[in-house]
């Protein structure tokens, strides 16, 4: 590796010998001057500076004055301010100048190696210790995965994946982010056989709430936040994984306090229409189709599907409330909604409840295999939640979260499910009616690969509506795509690495439900 340059300014510089030779000692390079006109020219003249070291109080061109000069022309570039002054004033002045660190006179040799680590080697020891860290852990996940028998576990095992992969994120060490998406892909493996063989037992056993469900989400976690003192926030971002909300959770938590934060499991098919409906009606979709007809549409039919939430919650709320309340719901497709949401922010407090469902991460996943920019924008893992944070600190929706902050409010944060980045192709046939997702279908005569589904032949069992006597539907397991035989090389490449929903996996089914209240 070659040195790191330092370029050292201080009209003392001759009273600093000791410190120069213990860096040089260490392997750094260092070049002297004794004023801030010098320094200008120095740094022009060599070109691969690493690292600038300004004295504050230097005669002629101050510390602050030469700073302003180097981040004018190189904004990027590491600067340690040195002083003996300790005035408060200084200290604002030179970290508003965006220095990098602050060092006050005298300094021993050692303070300077740490600030050093910190600034030139911090990547690269972060990475280091990430991935002693991870090799370390690997094997107890590794154990986890293998043993572990009931969903508590995998809801373990699904968190620990995630904390590893943000910080895999952060160090930004390839290597360790192949085996943990491999160990990742395992872990999928083992939690599609486990979801297959206790699904059908889960939806027999409903009424008990455990687990916790697609239906239970409203009577367990919104409706005993309702009081009359403070309104209650319900947002629903479709599509939100728990990656994501972890990713977004330091932005929230500077203006929210986070009193519960919990997961529940999301329906199959993990997919808008049946998840969501499941949520604001408190029922499974067989039930729905039963005593709301009027308000469920099929896959193969045409219509919205999902255009009858705010009556399903309605009912739900009429039904579970002892009393009426004023409540208000909002669904957000579009950025002049979204505009409008936000000039309306302050009107929620009027409300007992006010539910927004918001659709911009379902949008992001559907556009992202449509789009080509959006493919390279969102192309693995990392970049997905990237973006997810971008749109988000950038949106209306914060704008209008940051407005509501100013008062007293509880929110609730959750989705409807999630989502898979998909790898692995799975051949099926199907009839015209055939629903058309990725990730389940439905229909009369399918014709598939067994080894790669959960196959629910009777609907009435996993409590969901059959379009004729013959319906039947299966879900794909881990990571797995469906693909008719008709174009499959060319549906294979365009489809491969996007995201999709509707099937078994952690990420589809394991969803975060926050509980939180303005700080």
């Amino acid at each position: 590796m070659d040195k790191v340059k330092i370029l050292w300014a201080d009209d003392e510089i001759d009273m600093l010998t000791p410190q120069l030779f213990f860096l040089e000692k260490k392997g750094y390079e260092v070049i002297t001057v004794t004023n801030g006109y010098d320094a200008l020219e120095e740094f022009e003249a060599h070109g691969d500076i690493d690292i600038v070291f300004l004295d504050e109080s230097m005669p002629g061109l101050t510390g602050l004055e030469t700073l302003a000069k180097l981040k004018a022309d190189h904004p990027d570039l590491p600067v340690v301010m040195i002083t003996k002054n300790e005035a408060e004033d200084i200290m604002e002045d030179a970290l508003g100048s965006q220095i990098t660190d602050y060092l006050i006179k005298p300094v021993n040799p050692n303070q300077i190696l740490l600030s050093l680590k910190r600034i030139i080697d911090n990547k690269r020891l972060v990475r280091e210790k990430t991935s002693s860290d991870y090799q370390q852990d690997f094997r107890n996940i590794l154990m986890e995965i293998n043993s572990v028998n009931d969903l508590e576990g995998w809801k373990n095992v699904y968190q620990s994946i995630i904390a590893w992969e943000l910080r895999i994120d952060a160090s930004d060490s390839e290597e360790m982010r192949e085996i943990l998406a491999s160990q990742k892909q395992e872990a999928n493996k083992e939690f599609s056989k486990f979801v297959s063989k206790n699904y059908l037992h889960w939806i027999k056993n409903l009424d008990d709430k455990d687990p916790v469900m697609s239906p239970h989400v409203i009577p367990k976690y919104v409706l005993p936040e309702i009081s009359d003192d403070v309104p209650t926030v319900m947002l629903l971002l479709d599509n939100l994984r728990f990656d994501q909300w972890k990713i977004l959770k330091p932005i929230i938590t500077e203006l929210f306090r986070i009193e519960k934060e919990e997961t529940f499991i999301s329906i199959l098919p993990t997919s808008t229409q049946y998840s969501r409906n499941a949520i604001f009606s408190g029922m499974m979709p067989n039930e729905i189709a039963k005593h709301y007809p009027e308000w469920w549409v099929n896959d193969f039919e045409e219509g919205g599907k999902n255009n009858h939430e705010k009556d399903l919650l309605g009912k739900l709320l009429e039904k579970r409330l002892r009393k009426s309340i004023k409540w208000d719901y909002h669904k957000i497709t579009n950025v002049h909604n979204a505009r409008k949401l936000d000039d309306q922010a302050l009107n929620f407090m009027n409300n007992d409840l006010t539910v927004i469902v918001y659709n911009f991460i379902d949008m992001l996943s559907h556009a992202r295999t449509e789009m080509e920019v959006l493919k390279e924008l969102a192309g693995d893992e990392t970049a997905y939640r990237s973006l997810t944070k971008s749109w988000f600190l950038h949106s209306p929706l914060w704008s209008a979260l940051k407005k509501l902050a100013e008062r007293d409010i509880k929110l609730i944060i959750t989705t409807d499910h999630g989502t898979i980045r998909v790898g692995q192709p799975s051949r099926v046939i199907g009839d015209r009616n055939t629903t058309t997702n990725l990730r389940y279908k439905s229909g009369r005569s399918l014709q598939y690969q067994k080894k790669d589904v959960l196959e629910v032949r009777n609907p009435d069992d996993v409590m969901l509506p059959k379009a004729n006597l013959s319906s039947s539907y299966i879900f794909a397991l881990e990571d797995r795509y469906f693909l008719y035989p008709n174009n499959y090389n060319h549906f294979n490449n365009y489809f491969r690495n996007t995201f999709q929903h509707g099937g078994i996996s952690m990420e589809e089914m394991i969803c975060p439900v926050i509980t939180l209240r303005s700080k």
